[in-house]
């Protein structure tokens, strides 16, 4: 025991006792003298030195890590006992096959020893079958630029131990990885750990050979997520004889303009945000685009979603998955949500959309709303007593998904139609929790294809026009000024 004595001849000391195999840490208070010869008053606290109170803290820490260390398993399960490729997606492009799919948290952990996690890292199984005369390589940054290498991965684990346990979870990590290159006639699976997504996530394999490329895109559901999304039967949603399908673009284009013009409350009786976005496209090459471009599922509401939210929201940090309030469009809520958070749940942009009875050339065609939160403030009018604040300029968030959506690799085609009508900035119409918002009234329309896209490859509809912004219209006094 290493006892600390206080200048009234008090000593404070910590205590080591062996209880079996297993260490036990307390902190005693120990007088020294008895109470009739200290000098200390009766009732006064002890008064310890600060370093002596550090380390004292320190020693507590370091003990703590090693007892912890020493103490913790790692024992790994064998690949073939996860049954995570049970949910494994293929796709084949001629000679090349790419088979992919993702453990889930609890998976993971039994696959890797340890909680992938809690570093805010997900592994990635990929299988690519090449029938090829040639070797192909497959290109890690096209899945995440930022992803991890083994030993990287393996590090915040291994170091936490001593001897040979760390160079065992080394070795391991290295032998999931997935190595490069596929030799021809050959098939060669493995993983790659990249950065954590909760939800749903978009897996980009791109090949590539002396000769050519491929390009391969998947979309991944978390079976543990409980988002929007989750509630909805997408199959079953209509029937054969509500949906209405369209070839010609003009018409296409009038069935847009007839869309409902706004979100509206769970009775129908007030409505809310204006519906200024159309999507049009296979879901799997619409979702993979939003994932590539940074938003992410958002939870509904419930016990988890709303700690989350309330500790997220205490501390100014983000989250990424906080859920939004339920807004209506053909008597439901909305069918998915999404958003782009910033570095404070105070602050994102988000989105809801809805899939209409509408196929476009047998695609599925889905009507949405986008504003930009730029706040929160506590109303009645929510369930939840507090909501975000939008950007009354609802165009400005239109524009900047649309600009967004351009980079996604993903969107060929866009154009505008006529949609709620112009609102003015001096005569705003208001949401459902009483925030202004104005507009020009029209619908952006984003046509979706298999990537990859360029922005040189982007054709632009001939149909409406733009207004000019509405928050450009008047002059700045200071111009008149001058």
């Amino acid at each position: 025991m290493k006892i600390y004595r206080c200048p009234s001849g008090c000593s404070v000391g910590i205590v080591f006792q062996e209880q079996g195999s297993q260490t036990r840490k307390m902190t005693r208070m120990l007088d020294s003298t008895s109470d009739s010869e200290c000098r200390r008053p009766p009732g006064e606290p002890v008064r310890i030195d600060p370093d002596t109170a550090f380390h004292a803290v320190s020693l507590l820490f370091l003990v703590s890590v090693l007892t912890l260390s020493g103490c913790a398993t790692f024992e790994p399960r064998p690949l073939d006992d996860v049954p995570f490729r049970d949910r494994a997606q293929t796709q084949q492009r001629g000679e090349l096959s790419v088979t992919v799919a993702i453990p889930t948290q609890e998976e993971a952990t039994g696959i890797y020893g340890v909680d992938l996690s809690e570093r805010e890292m997900q592994p990635v199984w990929i299988e690519v079958k090449n029938d090829s005369d040639l070797p192909v390589w497959f290109l890690p940054s096209g899945l995440d630029p930022s992803y991890f290498s083994a030993a990287e991965a393996a590090y915040p684990f291994s170091s936490s131990t001593s001897g040979k346990k760390g160079r065992v979870i080394e070795d391991h990590f290295h032998t999931l990885q997935f190595r490069n290159p596929i030799q021809p006639g050959t098939t060669t699976s493995g993983f790659l750990i990249v950065n954590r997504d909760e939800g749903f996530k978009a897996i980009d394999v791109d090949i590539l050979t002396r000769e050519d490329s491929s390009s391969f895109t998947f979309i991944i559901v978390d079976p543990a997520f409980r988002g929007d999304f989750t509630l909805v039967d997408f199959d079953t949603l209509y029937s054969d004889a509500e949906i209405v399908a369209i070839d010609d673009e003009d018409a296409l284009r009038r069935a847009i303009e007839l869309l409902p013009c706004c979100t509206a409350n769970e009775k129908g009786t007030e409505e809310g945000d204006p519906l200024n976005l159309v999507l049009i496209g296979d879901a799997q090459d619409v979702f993979p685009a939003f994932i590539r471009r940074g938003w992410h599922g958002t939870e509904v509401i419930w016990s988890k979603a709303i700690l989350r939210t309330m500790k997220s929201f205490m501390s100014g940090s983000r989250y990424r998955y906080s859920p939004v309030s339920p807004l209506y469009v053909y008597g439901r809520r909305q069918d998915l949500a999404g958003q782009k958070s910033r570095g404070t749940i105070h602050e994102r942009n988000h989105k809801r959309i809805w899939l209409t009875p509408i196929r476009f050339r047998g695609k599925a065609v889905w009507v949405g709303q986008i504003s930009r939160d730029i706040g929160v403030k506590f109303t009645t009018r929510s369930p939840t007593i507090s909501t975000h604040v939008i950007d009354p300029d609802v165009d400005e968030a239109r524009r900047y998904f649309l600009e967004d959506m351009a980079y996604s690799q993903a969107m060929a085609r866009f154009g505008f139609t006529a949609g709620v009508g112009e609102v003015s900035r001096d005569a705003p119409r208001f949401n459902l929790v009483g925030d202004p918002w104005f507009s020009d009234g029209r619908r952006a329309v984003m046509f979706f294809e298999p990537r990859p896209y360029t922005l040189g490859d982007l054709d632009i509809l001939d149909w409406e026009a733009l207004l000019p912004s509405q928050t450009m219209k008047k002059k700045d006094p200071i111009d008149e000024d001058r």
